[in-house]
């Protein structure tokens, strides 16, 4: 046992030493490097978070050499100090299985079958969340902009509503209970596809609400300033004019795009000033934590 633990804390090691020495590591060397019996996807995110934690950038693939900064030499003492703090982290994990059959079968005796309410209100909960998101996204520059340049194009006559829009997120529509089918019974026109596309003349006039309450925050902003307590609220108007709006997925991720790639932005120089400070300044990794943690 003592051996094996050993093998996994070389193994570790190695994988870090190599992290510090390139500043990053690719997914399919992270998978190169795990002992064999770490199978469990949550075991391998925990591990992977741990890594980034030390200021190792895990991704896809190698980056642009632009991108890489250079690095000190790491010892190997301090390799396998990070190695056995994250096999230590992994292994306290008691009961965990590694047999992807085992947890499943373990995992769905401690979860119950969805009731028809259940499911009704976990619709309802992912479609909250989808208006928190839109309504955070409003307020990112030309994100309504680009919507409504959008539904301009769906007017035109090689357009289709149906391109943009699936409907709408209303807090007041709520999910049909199932229909009470007999066995053996048909209704006539059974064969017919009801309409199921977004309502036209609804989308037309909430399109219109969303314009002129776009239109007015751009002035607000021109006027006052971006941080002005005047365009506070107007964006607080936008956002609930845009959260009700259920598109499709291309478009619906284009907006979610908006907020996340600047997010990733961020954390991407964020961990570039740790790599100035830690390893190039030599500055005590805790202290920095605590020094720039509300200073960004």
């Amino acid at each position: 046992m003592a051996s094996g633990l050993a093998q996994q804390q070389s193994r570790l090691k190695k994988l870090i030493a190599l992290g510090r020495e390139q500043g990053y590591l690719t997914y399919a060397e992270v998978n190169d490097h795990l002992p064999d019996d770490i199978s469990d996807p949550e075991q391998i995110e925990d591990i992977i978070s741990m890594i980034n934690d030390m200021g190792i950038l895990v991704q896809e693939s190698a980056p642009e050499s632009d991108d890489l900064m250079a690095e000190g030499d790491s010892t190997d003492e301090l390799a396998a100090e990070e190695a056995a703090a994250v096999l230590v982290a992994v292994e306290n994990e008691t009961g965990r299985t590694t047999d992807p059959v085992r947890m499943y079968m373990r995992e769905m005796g401690t979860v119950d079958l969805l009731t028809r309410e259940g499911e009704i209100e976990i619709a309802k909960r992912i479609e909250e969340g989808i208006r928190d998101v839109l309504e955070a996204a409003a307020g990112m520059p030309g994100v309504v902009g680009r919507t409504l340049e959008a539904y301009a194009a769906t007017q035109e006559e090689e357009g289709k509503l149906e391109d943009l829009l699936i409907g709408f997120l209303d807090p007041a529509e709520h999910v049909e209970p199932a229909a009470q089918v007999v066995p053996g019974e048909t209704k006539d026109g059974d064969d017919e596809q009801p309409d199921t596309g977004p309502d036209a003349e609804l989308a037309a006039e909430r399109m219109a609400t969303l314009k002129k309450q776009n239109d007015k925050t751009l002035r607000a902003i021109k006027k006052h300033g971006r941080d002005s307590p005047q365009v506070t609220k107007e964006l607080a108007a936008l956002g609930q004019a845009f959260q009700f709006f259920k598109f499709v997925p291309k478009h619906y991720d284009s907006v979610v795009s908006a907020v996340r790639d600047p997010h990733q932005e961020i954390r991407k120089l964020e961990r570039q000033v740790m790599t100035l400070c830690v390893r190039q300044s030599k500055m005590d990794r805790k202290t920095f934590l605590q020094s720039f943690a509300g200073n960004e």
